[in-house]
């Protein structure tokens, strides 16, 4: 009875859920999404600017995230850079000297707190110059001082940073009259800001709280009352400077904001804990250096740079296919690929018995207008200021907790599997699909940080190219199917994608390292065994010795890599060449290349070894694998069983206590095969286990290759070094929206890549050959024009 509710309460969900559904009401909510930021950031005015310096947030201890942005944490190169040949001032009291402390620690982290309290503090580092003046009342002398650098361009500083009360405050014993005065006198000293920041910045410091219960007795006049008082009377003398936009005095409350959770921990109650200042520090410097350095986690307080002339063109392409797909239309050009019909229980497409219609002239039109809809999305999320962004901070919880959710969905769309063989296709699926699921969520977490989840991910990395290797070498040891045709085909739905978002966002092909990665693999499998001589199932049954030619040209493979990897210069002159250097290039370097192929260069050859014994298995009927039936004898099982238990245990404790990220990688390549086989035997060996499957793994393994390529831009964000927002304030709801566009996007982007790769890669030898032809022409063209563009040595 609870089997058939399980069963019935599955088959209601799907019914009324589907894929097509699911799309629909992810196309209105981007719609809705849409307008609702274009109208809050029209009518809500401000910018990312405004956001970085005035409100944010605590992720974890010490991290600090501004609102809808990403704040970028410099290093000392970086702000010296940006601060050459410029002049910074800072202008207050004992606060704002200590920020100033803070903020020259970035430059210099071995600079030391040792300058007079009372006086003022120079700082000069090469080219830049940092100074603190001691000005710890808004008064007369200030405002002198002001004046003195609009007179003098030849010392009027760059940056301005200023702020000043608490003397105030403590002088006057907080009376009302000293409040007045100091509205006066920031109406005064407001006119020389302005014209400070007409060339220049200028920034306020609003005043930070204070601990009233550790304060001394000379300073308990000092309140958090008082403070608020005076903020408010610097607000208001100052917010009149909005009245001209190229002289806007900005308002630093983000400090403040950070303090009102830390000023507990202040040793006097006045003076903010190091943490703290160093929040208000490195927003200045985003403040400042973002614009400058455009750093990429850093989307604070930039400006977008306009379309290049690919992306112009791009756009071109595809509103021209909407517009001939109009016309198809309207002319009456309706004749597609016959409908197919849904599986309710697995929400897959079932692949119609007789052979699909061949798609009218309309289909390829309609495919490249969907394609254009999909990309306007990816740009408007990673390339325009229309959606929010934010940085990543891990936690066990943000990690943990979603795998277990997504384990049980995986649990409760089991189901009876259609074959029992070892590695069967549904259960391949599936490994893909819960091994990209964790993926997604070790990337959107952060989870990089903690190096036991990290080793673990780079063992699901390994096993997909495991995969690489068994599914390829499977395919070519029992069909014998070299042709151009399923080559094209291959290459075609690993890298379409790919290539058009190289394009539209302005990302060079390594960037995406592991379509490349795949790629190339797929490349050196089908040369090492279409080359001579062929070596087929067919041909090594009539004869033993073929199989010792198979695992020759398996040693060969093998010398190949080891030869690579022991030599990395001959590996980085040999990928440096032009023009295959434009695929393997990322910023001008080889190195990354390098490090993801060697990071996992034997898993390959580790999947095709593995297939070759199966297949040799299979064929001398050792395996019993029959539904039910345990894959070996019951001892040799149990012994397997165990071992492999042992092994993969072994595996994890190992990783767990990784220390070092470079040593361990050391050895990753070596023992990532020792958890990819036991789980292998862990899941076949049982027969019962072989049987079942779970639909809701095997769904996502089906588009895995579309999920892993559109997080970078639509589900993580500024090329995945943060997240998508798409509904600020409730990062829980946040993901479930963007998770449920994402994946629907990525479904549809699988189906428009099948459709265009039947027109694209015509099955006529002749055609396509022609059309390769054509290909490469245009691409050695591109190429050529691409090289005759970059600058030469010394330019």
């Amino acid at each position: 009875m609870a089997v058939l509710a399980y069963s019935l309460g599955k088959r209601e969900i799907n019914q009324y859920f589907t894929i097509k559904n699911a799309k629909v009401i992810s196309l209105a909510v981007v719609i809705l999404l849409l307008v609702f930021h274009t109208a809050a950031r029209y009518y809500g005015g401000g910018d990312t600017c405004d956001w970085l310096l005035s409100s944010g947030r605590y992720l974890g201890e010490n991290v600090w995230q501004p609102y809808g942005c990403m704040m970028h944490k410099y290093k000392s190169i970086e702000a010296k850079t940006c601060l050459s040949e410029k002049r910074v001032a800072f202008v207050g009291d004992s606060r704002i000297r200590q920020l100033f402390y803070s903020f020259i620690k970035i430059i210099d982290p071995e600079r030391r707190e040792d300058g007079n309290k009372h006086e003022d503090i120079p700082f000069e580092d090469e080219s830049s110059s940092v100074n603190f003046l001691w000005y710890p009342e808004a008064n007369n002398s200030m405002k002198e001082r002001l004046i003195s650098w609009t007179q003098d361009p030849s010392a009027k500083p760059d940056v301005v940073i200023l702020g000043a009360a608490t003397w105030s405050i403590k002088l006057h014993s907080g009376s009302s009259e000293t409040l007045q005065q100091y509205k006066v006198n920031l109406t005064a000293i407001s006119t020389p800001l302005e014209r400070l920041a007409e060339d220049g910045e200028v920034y306020w410091v609003l005043q930070d709280p204070v601990n009233e219960e550790v304060l001394s007795e000379n300073r308990k006049m000092i309140t958090n009352q008082q403070l608020e008082m005076y903020n408010e009377a610097a607000v208001d003398a100052l917010n009149s400077s909005k009245r001209n936009a190229r002289a806007w005095i900005k308002i630093l409350a983000a400090s403040r904001q950070a303090a009102l959770e830390t000023i507990t921990r202040s040793d006097d109650g006045l003076h903010l804990p190091e943490s703290t200042r160093n929040v208000g520090a490195m927003v200045l410097m985003n403040a400042v250096c973002n614009k400058l350095l455009r750093p990429i986690d850093g989307s604070c307080c930039q400006t977008l740079p306009p379309p290049n002339l690919l992306q112009k063109l791009s756009a071109c392409v595809f509103l021209g296919s909407a517009v001939v797909f109009l016309v198809l239309h309207v002319l009456g050009y309706n004749r597609h690929r016959r409908p197919t019909p849904s599986d309710v229980e697995s929400l897959e497409e079932k692949k119609p018995a007789s052979a699909a219609a061949p798609l009218g002239p309309k289909a390829p039109f309609q495919a490249l207008c969907r394609m254009g809809v999909i990309m306007a999305y990816f740009y408007l999320c990673d390339r325009a200021d229309v959606f929010m962004k934010e940085q990543k901070f891990y936690t066990h919880y943000t990690f943990f907790i979603p795998l277990v959710y997504i384990f049980v969905l995986g649990v409760f769309y089991s189901e009876n599997s259609k074959e029992t063989k070892l590695l069967n296709r549904e259960q391949t699926d599936e490994w893909k699909g819960w091994m990209q699921l964790v993926i997604l969520i070790y990337h959107i977490s952060g989870a990089s940080a903690f190096i036991p989840v990290y080793m673990h991910v780079r063992v699901l990395v390994a096993a997909y190219l495991f995969q690489t290797g068994y599914g390829h070498f499977s395919f070519f040891w029992l069909k014998g199917d070299f042709g151009l045709y399923r080559v094209c085909q291959v290459l075609f739905r690993l890298n379409f994608l790919v290539l058009v978002l190289c394009v539209v966002m302005d990302r060079p092909y390594q960037f995406y390292y592991f379509v490349p990665l795949v790629t190339f693999w797929f490349v050196i499998i089908y040369a090492t065994l279409a080359m001579w001589p062929q070596i087929l199932q067919k041909k090594a049954n009539s004869s033993g010795m073929w199989h010792l030619g198979v695992l020759t040209k398996l040693l060969g493979l093998l010398l190949f890599i080891c030869f690579f990897a022991y030599s990395q210069g001959f590996f980085e002159s040999i990928f440096s060449m032009w023009p295959i250097s434009n695929l393997f290039e990322l910023n001008g370097s080889i190195h990354e290349w390098w490090f993801r192929w060697k990071l996992d260069r034997f898993a390959v050859i580790h999947g095709m070894l593995f297939a070759f014994i199966y297949l040799v298995l299979q064929k001398g009927q050792v395996l019993s694998e029959g539904k039910g039936d345990a894959l070996f004898p019951t001892k040799i099982s149990n012994l397997l069983l165990f071992l492999s238990v042992v092994s993969f245990m072994t595996y994890s404790i190992w990783a767990s206590n990784c220390k070092n990220k470079t040593e361990c990688n050391e050895m990753h390549p070596y023992i990532s095969v020792v958890q990819i086989l036991a789980f292998i035997l862990i899941r076949n060996i049982p027969g019962y286990a072989r049987s079942l499957y779970s639909s809701f793994f095997a769904w996502f393994g089906k588009i895995s290759l579309e999920l892993f390529i559109c997080q970078y831009h639509i589900w993580l964000a500024a090329d995945t070094k943060g997240i998508l927002v798409l509904i600020p304030g409730n990062p829980s709801i946040n993901i479930m929206v963007s998770t449920f566009v994402f994946v629907c996007v990525a479904h549809e982007i699988s189906l428009i890549t099948n459709d265009l790769a039947q027109v694209v890669i015509p099955k006529d030898s002749t055609a396509l050959l022609k059309r390769l032809g054509g290909m490469g022409l245009f691409s050695l063209v591109a190429l050529l024009l691409a090289r005759g563009g970059q600058p030469t040595t010394g330019a």
